[in-house]
Order: structure tokens, then C-alpha cells, then sequence
């Protein structure tokens, strides 16, 4: 499988195969956010998805792919202190905001910041069209959080500090997607380094919800908690798995871009599962997110 990763590297067929791991990778992290926001704490729901993606790829890590390069051990240091960051601010955010109105200003802020991102880092540009669906894009991810913002009443007295603490961690997504774009370049075998990421990744956050949950004075029940994390780790593989593959395989740019259709998803999630409303202009809104996704993929 590796050897079949690599040999699409800068073909067409490995253009179009990133395009489709991207989209998978937004649909699936908008699943992936609905699970950490549900009726759980944040931080128990996050600290049981990385105890089940933790020990599922332990075995892979350590007996099953090559070992990392000695230079690899540098970049996993930084892999994991950029997603602890990322861990923390995201908690505080799904905390602090309700999940509709949060969620577009992450993944809003993400992309923008992860296209200057790539161009620094890979020497990526992007044409004046492409430009133009970044700019259609956000106007739907930021617009459909501004209605969220008008329309939703539950939690508004910590909405500020929620908005802040959500460009945050948009900051931090165009971080890890520019940081872990460079290391899954930076090693010969792409599935030794989602091996030893999701590893390393998973081993502090059930640490972190374990004393949350003893220091609870109404725990919840820990059977459902767990099956919330094993799926929410399987979910995780795929999603974090897929978009780093396909910044393997082509633009880093162009992949975030297309993976913060999340939003699209998310606001589809919301409806579906957790019964909120969409009405006609949240679905104008999501259109237009579509509608620049498009525009940048045509664009290139």
C-alpha cells in the first residue's frame, strides 16, 4: 500500500485521489467534532476517542511498519506539542460555545491561515481564481456563523470568549495541517508516520479525562462514554488519516481548502442528528461554501 501512495505523487490520478481523501476528511471530521460535542463532556468524549486510537495503533506503530528515521523523533516532539495545543483550545471551545455557532469559526479560520501556511512552507501559490473561492468559501463558513450567532440563544453569555477561543483553534488547525503535511513528506513510508501519530497523539488526553472524571460530582456512565470513544477513534484514523494523505499527494492549500466543507456536514449534522434548524438562508450559506470549494478545485 505504501508503494502504491507513492507512486501516485504528482500524477493526476494522485490529484484526484487527494480531492476525494480531502472530502472524505471534511465529512468525516465534522462527524468526529459532532461525537466531542455531544451530550458528553468535551473532555471525556476526547479522551475516550485517543484512549481507543491509542491502542489501536500501538500494535502497528511498534511491530507491523518500518521505524521512524532518526530524524522523525524531532518532528513527532513538535506533532505532539502542536496537537496538545490544538486538544486543549478546542476543549475550551466546545466548552464555552454551542456547536453550530463554533464550529464554521474554526474551520473558517483554518484554511486562510493554512494557504499563507503553504506557501511559506512548500512554496505553494495560489491563481487569482482560487483566491476568489477561498474568499466565497469563508464568506459562507463566517456568514453562516453569524447567523448561528444571531439565531441561537443557549449559551450566548460565554459566546465571546467562545468566538476567541474558536479562532484559536483555527489557528492551531492550520498548524497541524501545515506541520503534518511536512512530516508525512519528511518520512520514506507515508503509514509509518499515521502509525506513530496516532501513537504518540492518543497518550495524554485519556490522562487528562481520567482526573476530570474523578473529580466529577455526577459521573456519567462510563459504557456509553466508551463506545462514543471507540467510535470516535475509528472515525479519527480515517479522518486525520485521509487529509494527511492527501497532502502527501498533492497542494496543501488546496486540500485544506476543500476539507473545511466540514462545515457544509457539520450544519447538516446538526439538523439531522441533533434536530436543529436549517431554513432556507443557512442553506444559501452552505451553498456558497460548496460553491468556493468548487471554485478552487476549478481554479487549479
Amino acid at each position: 500500500m505504501s508503494d502504491f501512495i507513492i507512486s501516485l505523487e504528482g500524477t493526476e490520478t494522485g490529484h484526484h485521489a487527494a480531492l476525494i481523501l480531502a472530502l472524505m476528511a471534511a465529512f468525516l471530521h465534522a462527524l468526529f467534532g459532532a461525537l466531542q460535542k455531544g451530550k458528553h463532556d468535551p473532555w471525556l468524549s476526547r479522551g475516550a476517542m485517543d484512549f481507543f486510537y491509542c491502542i489501536i495503533a500501538a500494535p502497528f506503530a511498534l511491530f507491523v511498519v518500518p521505524w521512524p528515521e532518526p530524524h522523525m523523533w524531532l518532528i513527532f516532539l513538535g506533532m505532539f506539542v502542536i496537537h496538545m495545543g490544538y486538544k486543549v483550545a478546542q476543549g475550551y471551545t466546545y466548552t464555552k460555545g454551542a456547536y453550530t455557532v463554533v464550529y464554521p469559526v474554526v474551520r473558517g479560520s483554518g484554511p486562510l491561515f493554512a494557504v499563507i501556511g503553504a506557501g511559506f512552507v512548500f512554496g505553494e501559490h495560489f491563481s487569482l481564481v482560487q483566491w476568489l473561492g477561498v474568499m466565497v468559501l469563508l464568506s459562507g463558513i463566517f456568514g453562516l456563523a453569524v447567523y448561528n450567532l444571531r439565531t441561537i440563544t443557549v449559551g450566548r453569555e460565554t459566546m465571546v470568549p467562545a468566538l476567541m477561543l474558536a479562532v484559536l483553534t483555527g489557528a492551531f488547525v492550520a498548524l497541524y495541517t501545515t506541520y503534518d503535511a511536512y512530516g508525512i513528506r519528511a518520512t520514506a513510508d507515508p503509514f509509518t508516520f499515521l502509525a506513530w501519530f496516532f501513537f504518540l497523539d492518543g497518550l495524554v488526553m485519556p490522562v487528562v479525562a481520567l482526573l476530570r472524571y474523578r473529580n466529577m460530582e455526577y459521573k456519567p456512565a462510563l459504557g456509553p462514554l466508551a463506545v462514543k470513544g471507540f467510535f470516535g477513534g475509528i472515525v479519527a484514523y480515517f479522518s486525520f488519516g485521509c487529509i494527511m494523505l492527501a497532502t502527501r499527494l498533492d497542494n496543501v492549500g488546496e486540500a485544506a481548502v476543500l476539507r473545511e466543507t466540514s462545515t457544509v456536514f457539520a450544519a447538516l449534522i446538526g439538523w439531522i442528528v441533533l434536530g436543529e434548524k436549517v431554513g432556507p438562508r443557512r442553506l444559501s450559506l452552505m451553498a456558497l461554501i460548496a460553491a468556493g470549494a468548487v471554485i478552487v478545485e476549478m481554479g487549479g
